[in-house]
């Protein structure tokens, strides 16, 4: 059985965004690993594996970063290692992963990242990267030397963000996908958890489409994600670093874990959740060639007060998606394409999975009887 959602402050304005009013724990005793609360839908305490603080929305693209094409991952990738082994893909991957030392008004953090680009751009998350000074990112590489990075842009909503640093001829990671993932593969974690850059860690994906909500220290961002979830040991630090599996193709970007509850120390329990590179990838192009990312939305206010099972429409957005397919005040979503919905929560993430444009098979209840309806997504700015 579920724990309730803890409880929050009924106030937003947002579409589609559970009005949460996080508290936040106590900051670590290293202040390069403050930490994040979130809650994931088992009920438990979780804290983000980083450090440094995010900003809320994006930041806009500099006038000086080069034109990117309309998907910048490398596609000349090393060929991933032939024997699988947890020390082949380790050797392959490591060469690619960075370490992001950040200074921002709310102190200073180290996280991960990794390069997707021979020219420099890299992967990490909002809450390692999106809240960085100007020259407040220092990218420390495998191989041991350091260059500034520059904040391409950021987005809250998917706890995603792009770094920029000024070389080239760099080493990539193989991009695989996670649309066929199954629970029982094997993945490798790695990053500088606590600093301790060149970390590897290895376990399972233990579950898939976990639904996971992030808030920053102020309580004015979240993150939704939908979640793979793995045992492999994920600490403060690990953040933005690549998971990936047996081949050493990633897969996800390690983002939070799992704690006790609030005041508990933050530390891998065996509970860790990375965000999916098929929606990373796409979130991170956008951001690359724009600036910024679209967040998809259906078009809905929820009741928060609505304990299901399904999510409870209280005010359908005039000239919005869900007004264009027929949702009224009071429908209860229970499903979407093949995914059953069981509460607010998971509908943010389910529909943050898709893309603006996609159309979806949104099944509700309304006074006692189904009804499945065509939705096609609309976007807001991230």
């Amino acid at each position: 059985m579920s724990t309730p959602i803890p409880p929050y402050s009924p106030v937003s304005s947002y579409d589609d965004q559970l009005p949460f009013n996080w508290t936040t724990p106590a900051p670590a005793p290293k202040p390069r690993n403050r930490a994040v609360m979130i809650v994931a839908a088992l009920g438990v305490t979780a804290l983000v594996a980083g450090a440094a603080g995010g900003a809320v929305g994006y930041v806009a693209a500099s006038s000086t970063l080069p034109t990117a094409s309309a998907s910048t991952f490398d596609t000349t990738s090393p060929s991933v290692p032939a024997d699988g082994s947890i020390s082949a893909v380790a050797a392959a991957v490591q060469p690619a992963v960075v370490q992001l030392n950040v200074a921002g008004a709310d102190g200073q953090g180290t996280g991960s990242g990794f390069i997707i680009s021979s020219d420099g751009y890299l992967i990490t998350n909002n809450h390692v990267a999106g809240g960085a000074s100007e020259n407040g990112i220092d990218v420390l590489f495998a191989d041991g030397t350091q260059v500034k990075g520059q904040l391409v842009g950021a987005n809250a909503g998917y706890d995603l963000a792009v770094v920029k640093v000024d070389k080239s001829n760099l080493p990539t990671v193989p991009i695989g996908s996670s649309a066929g993932l199954l629970v029982g593969d094997s993945v490798i974690a790695l990053g500088s958890p606590l600093g301790l850059q060149g970390t590897v860690t290895s376990g399972i994906v233990s579950a898939l489409n976990r639904p996971v909500t992030a808030g920053g220290d102020s309580g004015d961002s979240s993150s939704f994600i939908n979640a793979i979830q793995t045992d492999a040991a994920i600490n403060p630090g690990n953040s933005g670093g690549p998971l990936v599996n047996g081949k050493g193709a990633v897969i996800g970007v390690n983002s939070a874990i799992a704690s006790m509850g609030a005041g508990q120390a933050a530390g891998s329990i065996g509970l860790g959740f990375a965000i999916p590179i098929d929606t990373a990838k796409r979130i991170a192009d956008e951001i690359i060639n724009t600036g910024s990312a679209k967040t998809p939305v259906i078009g809905v206010q929820l009741d928060t007060s609505f304990t299901g099972p399904g999510a409870k429409v209280s005010t359908v957005t005039a000239g919005g998606a869900s007004e264009a397919a027929g949702l009224q005040e009071g429908d209860v979503i229970t499903k979407v394409n093949s995914t059953t919905i069981a509460d607010g929560t998971q509908l943010i993430v389910t529909i943050r999975s898709f893309a603006p444009g996609d159309r979806v098979q949104v099944t509700l209840t309304r006074e006692g009887e189904t009804i499945t309806l065509p939705v096609v997504l609309t976007a807001t700015q991230s």
